[in-house]
């Protein structure tokens, strides 16, 4: 009696577990038995148990997260969402055949619709969960939720949801694929997509960026919500983008961890740290020269203050050559650096940073050589691409029909614009003019102001190339745009110094002329 009561107990469980093994069991040998006897055959022969289906709808790409109501459903780097029907014994794509065009129909279903048995869920599992819109409201899916497959492949239109999916059971939905219009009677298992959340799409405004931005708002990174604690506390710390948490993330990490505070979790931290550093930092890069080094050593860093390498003699050494002391002082270069940002020199990239390092290095050298006002000359000119050793009014306009302006920026070229290089009247509508009324009119203007106070002198006198030189050497060296741009006002007031006396003495030689000509005649 006992041992038929445990029977009646046990068969219900035990019979469908033993009944679901041995089918497994017997597919699998009939599958391995079938492979063995195509490769030596070389015939293609499918099996199809009576309790399965050979042939599947397949989601080939994952949905794009997060999905916002109104919002398109797309697959993953804003890719169509792709479909194609596959036979499950091979794993390849049927692509020939009435199935191979088969008409696919998208749905919505439950978030938690799982099936016990894995893949091998019943049609009548698949159609209990699918989701329908609640009352008085829209159909849950709008667009173009049919399509048709072309040699097996197919891809989702422009389809996007209309309700949320808070409301549900699992408060997640899954996307459904199933082939409608069968006239061929074929029996293809549907597909799923793993389970997600739709959320309304005023949530868009505070979705978060993947990647973020230099200059996102910092709530934009993971586990620091818009107006939330955290966001507060950085904010109070003037952290304001995800620029200022990698800066401070690269300068001081215990400090930015401090300022988050226990309430974020270990967890949370790494999250929140992963992805800002996906952040794509753009190629500029900065250069800050130690005090003293007469600019031939210096620490190099981008724009969130990781250190890229540092100069040493005006050489270039990459971080991964340094070792953890020089990286250790190479880090206390660049807090300094951020201390006195006035004296930072940025460069569009390694490029640039390595032609202008050869420069310096060429001019530097040049200085200390016995021949320093030829080869420094000849190295000005390669700067700036016009030469200085014949000044004339037409300088003016060469300097503007230089090439490679944009490679001058660091040199504060903008502020040419601003400057006021025109010549006395009395200049270029007399033939007859006073030469130290011009002097005294130069003086009275501001240009001598941006000279240095050795060049101030009553006795000034630049009548030579070589005083030009001394003039106007070295100026160009890359330095903060403040001390840039008071360089190139002395650089253009003595190029127009310059074109006052010859055009002065052009005139006198006329004048000298005309009694000459005169007594010919």
């Amino acid at each position: 009696m006992k041992i038929q009561s445990l029977q009646n107990l046990l068969e219900p469980v035990l019979e469908p577990l033993i009944r679901r093994v041995v089918r497994e069991e017997v597919e699998l040998a009939l599958r391995k038995h079938l492979n063995n006897f195509k490769r030596a055959t070389g015939k293609e022969i499918y099996y199809c148990s009576p309790e399965s289906r050979s042939l599947q709808i397949q989601f080939l790409n994952n949905i794009s997260l997060p999905v916002f109501t109104g919002a398109r459903i797309e697959g993953e780097d804003s890719l169509p969402i792709k479909l194609a029907i596959v036979d499950v014994l091979t794993g390849q794509i049927v692509n020939s055949g009435p199935e191979a065009s088969a008409r696919i129909e998208i749905l919505v279903l439950e978030g938690d619709f799982d099936s016990d048995e894995g893949d091998n869920w019943t049609i009548e599992d698949f159609k209990n969960n699918i989701v329908r819109e609640r009352d008085g409201k829209k159909p849950l899916l709008t667009g173009e939720a049919f399509f048709t497959l072309k040699e097996g492949i197919g891809s989702v239109g422009d389809i996007s949801f209309t309700d949320n999916s808070s409301w549900t059971r699992s408060r997640r939905f899954k996307l459904g694929a199933r082939v409608v219009d069968n006239a061929n009677e074929i029996t293809v298992r549907e597909a799923k997509t793993e389970s997600f959340i739709v959320r309304d799409h005023r949530g868009e405004l505070y979705k978060k960026h993947h990647p973020p931005a230099l200059l996102d708002e910092v709530w934009r990174l993971e586990k620091i919500g818009k107006d939330g604690a955290f966001h507060k506390r950085l904010s109070r710390e003037n952290i304001k983008t995800v620029k200022d948490f990698l800066t401070l993330l690269v300068l001081d990490p215990p400090r930015l961890r401090h300022i988050l505070g226990t309430g974020m979790s270990t967890k949370m931290w790494e999250i929140t740290v992963d992805h800002a550093r996906t952040c794509v930092v753009d190629k500029r890069m900065y250069v800050y020269y130690h005090p003293g080094s007469h600019h031939k050593s210096g620490v190099v860093f981008n724009v969130v203050g990781q250190v890229i390498g540092v100069l040493s003699e005006c050489h270039f050494v990459p971080a991964d050559k340094l070792s953890e002391t020089e990286k250790a002082d190479a880090l206390r270069s660049v807090i300094s650096a951020f201390q006195n940002w006035e004296e930072v020199v940025c460069f569009d990239d390694e490029a640039s940073l390595m032609s202008g390092s050869s420069l310096l290095t060429n001019v530097l050298q040049s200085s200390s050589s016995p021949g320093v006002e030829n080869s420094s000359g000849n190295n000005f000119q390669k700067m700036v691409g016009f030469d200085y050793t014949q000044p004339s009014p037409d300088i003016i306009s060469s300097i503007y029909s230089v090439g490679s302006m944009s490679g001058l920026d660091d040199f504060a070229m903008h502020c040419i614009d601003n400057m006021d290089l025109s010549f006395p009247s009395q200049v270029t509508n007399s033939m007859i003019c006073d030469t130290e009324s011009i002097s005294r009119a130069f003086c009275d203007e501001d240009h001598l102001p941006y000279f240095d106070s050795d060049l101030q002198s009553p006795n000034l006198s630049l009548e030579s190339q070589a005083d030009l030189h001394s003039a106007v050497s070295g100026f160009l060296l890359p330095r903060p745009v403040d001390k840039a741009q008071r360089r190139w006002k002395k650089l253009f007031s003595v190029l127009k110094f310059f074109s006052i006396r010859r055009v002065v003495a052009l005139k006198k030689n006329r004048i000298r002329e005309i009694p000459r000509h005169s007594n010919g005649m």
